[in-house]
């Protein structure tokens, strides 16, 4: 449950060469192309986003913020400053000190790192400067890049629900459920396997 005492001030912040900031308009070509991808639209879908003009609406909803009540950050390559995917902070429990983060890595941008570096900065940002306690994610099963990049930004594995969410194929689907708390050790940067 979002608190409604919080209101969030939008930052941007830097994940080694690349650099996370509200979304703008610039971005709505690629939150376009991104939102058609066939992975994306099962497993994480921007269901608002169909057009270029829908595309440009959700870029200029989440650029405060979606109100200051959750967080939402295109992550850009750093030089070219071309979208290469999102994260956003949602579900924000101050009482509890707790919170959840969603991703979704662009087609043209996998496998270089970008989730990971891009969940290991707004862990550490949420820890940090919201003072949270905990953060959890959620993915299918049928996902296995997610689980990576949840792994190697330091999110252990706790447990698996069992038909948990309806995913974009229209099927339920069990999930993993990773979190982080502010305490944890993090393995180093680049451990493991292939990144996403």
């Amino acid at each position: 449950m979002d608190t409604p005492d919080l209101a969030l001030e939008p930052v941007e912040l830097l994940a080694g060469g690349y650099r996370l900031r509200p979304p703008s308009p610039r971005e709505a070509e690629d939150v376009l192309a991104m939102a058609q991808d066939a992975d994306i639209r099962i497993w994480n879908a921007l269901t608002s986003v169909t057009d270029k003009e829908t595309a440009l609406a959700w870029c200029e909803r989440w650029s405060d913020w979606n109100a200051r009540a959750s967080a939402q950050w295109c992550v850009l390559d750093a030089a070219e400053g071309r979208l290469l995917g999102a994260i956003s902070l949602f579900e924000i429990d101050t009482q509890h000190s707790a919170a959840e983060i969603g991703y979704r890595v662009a087609p043209w941008a996998r496998g270089r790192g970008v989730g990971t570096a891009a969940l290991r900065a707004v862990a550490d940002w949420a820890f940090g400067e919201l003072g949270l306690t905990r953060l959890q994610l959620l993915h299918a099963l049928g996902n296995p890049a997610s689980c990576r990049v949840a792994t190697k930004a330091g999110f252990v594995l706790e447990g698996t629900l069992r038909s948990s969410y309806r995913y974009g194929d229209g099927e339920l689907h069990d999930e993993h459920l990773h979190a982080r708390l502010a305490s944890d050790r993090l393995p180093p940067a680049g451990t493991g396997a292939g990144s996403s």
